[in-house]
């Protein structure tokens, strides 16, 4: 798995491939590109690419009180092959240089796959909440 790739969302290539992971995995929160555009403003988004497929993508929302929240999605074909790891590894290493000392996650309850992922990766769950008009919820997590 040498080709796999990590590559910051710049254009309108970037941020339609970040759209279409996000929008498949979370599909009670459809995002548009101006969402996505004004999220790169505040975030590190990327996609990530296995030789020229696409396979998954990242957000890192930098420290605030020394708090980052990372979070590594892969596409369902792609998952249980050590991409999820890899991505989760290099996210983590980007929230830690910026001063990280806590790190935490979220996942869509509905995301089984996801929470296991994260619970394998060391994260506890912290809370469930429901955002407004939504009937899936949300949890956030913290590695310890």
């Amino acid at each position: 798995m040498d080709d796999l790739r990590f590559e910051p969302v710049r254009g309108d290539v970037g941020l339609r491939d970040w759209q279409y992971v996000h929008n498949l995995i979370i599909p009670t929160d459809p995002l548009s590109l101006d969402e996505i555009r004004e999220r790169a403003g505040r975030n590190r988004l990327e996609v990530a690419y296995l030789g020229d497929s696409l396979v998954g993508c990242s957000t890192v929302r930098p420290p605030a009180d020394g708090t980052a929240t990372v979070i590594a999605r892969v596409l369902p074909a792609y998952r249980r092959q050590g991409i999820g790891a890899r991505l989760f590894a290099h996210t983590l290493a980007y929230a830690r240089s910026l001063g990280a000392g806590v790190i935490e996650t979220v996942v869509l309850e509905s995301n089984g796959d996801g929470l296991r992922f994260a619970e394998a990766q060391g994260f506890v769950e912290k809370e469930r909440y429901l955002l407004p008009g939504d009937t899936v919820p949300y949890v956030d997590l913290r590695l310890p």
